[in-house]
């Protein structure tokens, strides 16, 4: 331990895995905003505690099954030449999991049935949207995990990178929650990424690798154009309307 504390390398492994977590954890905050508003604001804040800190324990745990999570990338089956792994069938159901809730989500919008869940108990909305955050949690800490896993060699490194990594998304959690829930639109804008991480993550399964950098610049030049229509709403609205002469 003292000697990856007097290691350059060690630090800049740490640094580099840190950001590289923090960034595939950008799907995870996501999907948990849209989840948690959906459900009563008292018990919002208590399901995305739920979900992180699961997301957290989920990514200790497959940590230490290091080598049980190498033989995940052994191919299992073949589907028309191409071999699949548990990893790529984790990675095809979690994804079009993915694509099924936004989808689902999206017509919920559309068709403005925001009533259907008064009717329901609200423990059982609680419990479903634990449930629902328990799936893609595992689904993100299995891609997060094996990322790890192939980017350094020192498991201390790894969980130093993890916690400090769920951290940054406890504390960005609430304000991008509370955004989603003060901004509508931007719930439907955070739907739509939910289903194109959704669709890159069945890709991945099948081995069409859809390179992130251009869903992460999708995603930020969108929500770079949300920003300022939210802007050009909040000036709007604070300008008084001059009644025509």
């Amino acid at each position: 331990m003292i000697e990856l504390l007097a290691s350059p390398e060690a630090w800049l492994a740490l640094a580099t895995l840190t950001a590289l977590e923090i960034v595939l954890g950008i799907d995870n905050v996501i999907f948990i905003s849209v989840i948690v508003s959906r459900i009563p604001p008292a018990q919002a804040r208590r399901a995305r505690q739920i979900g992180l800190l699961l997301a957290l324990v989920f990514r200790i745990i497959l940590l230490s099954l290091l080598v049980w999570l190498i033989g995940l990338t052994e191919p299992i089956v073949t589907v028309r030449s191409v071999e699949l792994s548990w990893r790529d069938v984790i990675l095809i159901a979690g994804g079009a999991f993915l694509i099924a809730k936004a989808t689902h989500e999206i017509h919920a919008e559309v068709e403005a049935s925001h009533g259907e869940s008064d009717t329901e108990p609200k423990a059982g909305v609680f419990l479903m949207a634990i449930i629902q955050i328990i799936i893609i949690d595992i689904v993100f800490s299995l891609d997060s995990i094996i990322t790890a896993i192939g980017m350094a060699q020192d498991i201390e490194i790894m969980i130093a990178a993890v916690v400090i990594a769920c951290a940054v998304m406890y504390i960005s959690s609430g304000p991008v929650a509370k955004f989603v829930a003060d901004h509508p639109t931007t719930k439907m804008l955070a739907l739509a990424f939910l289903v194109l991480i959704g669709v890159a993550l069945v890709a991945d399964g099948f081995k069409f690798h859809i390179p992130r950098g251009y869903i992460y610049f999708a995603i930020t030049f969108s929500a770079a154009v949300e920003m300022f229509n939210v802007l050009a709403r909040r000036n709007r609205r604070k300008t008084p309307r001059h009644p025509a002469s």
